[in-house]
């Protein structure tokens, strides 16, 4: 998009994998037991558990005995964990007493499980899992980044022993001992999602505004979503800040790894009941496709924003001369990342956002969906930014987004081999709020309304708008021009378009 001057974390108390029937010729089991080690903590240390440097032994806060593991959950997630060996392809309960907010018990290792709790007072999670033919597995129990102390007590693993520790003995460290050398195992085969509170457990996302957090006078974004009505946000953009490292608009002073600004952002939507994609690239700056060098690189790059900010959706908007360029290295890195989401039993939606013509969808942007489709990349949305082309011969702004779109629907079809259905519901209609960047288009709220309709017949993917920064009246006594990128340009009360765009629902 021009800026004019998408591991889940949530409840997944499932088991990962369907229970194998055990045939005579295996092993016979041992009884029943707990294989945790210092399960209560009533040696009052971490002996048996690897802990991050955040987790202690406290009194006080004990669900049974005396003691309890707290973890000061607040740059880390203030982990503990111990890996074990099990029986292969055998049933096992894992269980614990947790008090605080956005506690998560889960296991990995051959196989993924996890569930959480958030509340002041002590809550049992308990989890079914079956091993796999791999015996070694970690248990886990974390908190949630900035949410503050929690408490665990009580952790249970019940089912047949296994034939002894696994690998070295697990480092022990006592209350008043210094920080382990080494980071926990992370509870999914992928890196630990950080930074933000876990997503809301839902599937809607059909009205995500576009918002610049950081540049065009961004609103509040609490503010924002109370008045507008719209919790699904594309957050813009992601780009190279140099050597393949994620910043936020390629700017060095706010590379991802080191934000906090964003990471606020994303709670406050999550807060709110709504969720967030990141969108990589836009009109201008370094897109890290062409930096990265080859599918691996550009892969753990975009790893590094999705765990970040604990993402199951990212955008993908290639512009001008990223258009056509890099094809086979940026979707060779989304299939690597979509293979290793589903490894670990998550869903990674992408959406491709490509500028139109006045005919549809330009060569070059045929060519980047044919490439998605030869590398066997699951597309969710492919958005089509239905501005800044100017106006088709129908003179009228609704009319001409229309045709462009059925342009492009029929494009769809052509290349994926989709029904009309299938075609339309896959194609997100973005349009732009006030004036654009092209002088013969304007977007009023009833261009808006009208739009709204027909993506509703349509049955669109999403509808959407760029951008939110410019949901607002621009100051008359300030010159402004056609496409200011923190004002709309036209007579409007501050969130009128949003509040249009909130509206839609499929």
């Amino acid at each position: 998009m021009r800026r004019p001057g998408r591991v889940v974390l949530v409840a997944v108390a499932a088991a990962a994998t369907a229970a194998a029937a055990i045939s005579a010729a295996m092993p016979t089991a041992s009884a029943a037991t707990n294989a945790i080690t210092n399960p209560g903590f009533e040696t009052g240390n971490l002996s048996g558990w690897t802990c991050d440097a955040s987790d202690s032994v406290v009194t006080g806060h004990a669900h049974s005995g005396t003691f309890a593991l707290s973890g000061a959950a607040g740059n880390d997630t203030a982990q503990c964990a111990q890996t074990l060996n099990l029986v292969a392809n055998t049933a096992y309960t894992l269980s614990a007493a947790v008090q605080g907010s956005y506690v998560f018990l889960g296991v990995s290792g051959g196989v993924s499980a996890q569930t959480w709790a958030s509340g002041t007072g002590y809550q049992t999670l308990s989890l079914n899992f079956t091993t796999s033919s791999a015996t070694s597995v970690t248990v886990f129990v974390h908190g949630w980044y900035g949410q503050g102390t929690y408490f665990a007590d009580d952790v249970t693993l019940n089912g047949p022993a296994g034939p002894g520790p696994s690998g070295s003995p697990s480092t022990s460290r006592s209350p008043s001992g210094s920080p382990s050398p080494s980071q926990s195992p992370s509870p999914t085969p992928t890196p630990t999602p950080t930074g933000s509170v876990p997503p809301p457990n839902n599937g809607d996302f059909r009205n995500p505004i576009f918002f610049m957090p950081l540049e065009n006078n961004p609103q509040n974004i609490t503010d924002a979503i109370n008045a507008g009505g719209d919790k699904n946000v594309n957050l813009a953009f992601v780009l190279d800040s140099g050597g393949c490292t994620p910043a936020w608009g390629g700017d060095a002073a706010h590379k991802v790894s080191s934000d906090g600004t964003v990471t606020g952002v994303v709670s406050a939507v999550r807060a709110k009941g709504g969720d967030v994609a990141v969108s990589f690239g836009g009109y201008n700056g370094l897109e890290l496709g062409a930096s990265c060098g080859g599918s691996s690189a550009l892969a753990n790059a975009y790893q590094q924003v999705i765990s970040r900010y604990n993402l199951n959706r990212i955008d993908l908007d290639y512009e001008g001369d990223d258009l056509d360029a890099n094809m086979g290295v940026r979707f060779g890195a989304i299939k690597i990342l979509q293979n290793n989401a589903r490894s670990a039993g998550r869903t990674l939606h992408v959406s491709l956002t490509i500028p139109m013509t006045t005919v549809g969808f330009p060569g070059s942007g045929i060519d980047e969906l044919n490439q998605a489709k030869a590398a066997g990349v699951g597309l969710d949305i492919v958005n089509i930014m239905a501005f800044d082309y100017g106006l088709t011969n129908s003179g009228d702004q609704a009319t001409s987004v229309e045709m462009v779109a059925q342009a492009a629907q029929g494009q769809l079809k052509q290349v994926f081999g989709w029904d009309d259905a299938t075609a339309w519901a896959h194609l997100g209609l973005q349009i732009m709020n006030g004036h654009t960047d092209q002088p013969s288009e304007l977007f009023t709220q009833a261009t808006f309304q009208t739009l709204l309709g027909y993506a509703r017949s349509k049955h669109v993917g999403w509808f959407s708008y760029w951008s939110l920064n410019r949901d607002r009246a621009c100051d008359p006594s300030v010159p402004h021009g056609w496409a200011d990128g923190s004002c709309s340009s036209v007579a409007q009360n501050p969130y009128d378009f949003t509040k249009i765009v909130a509206q839609y629902a499929g």
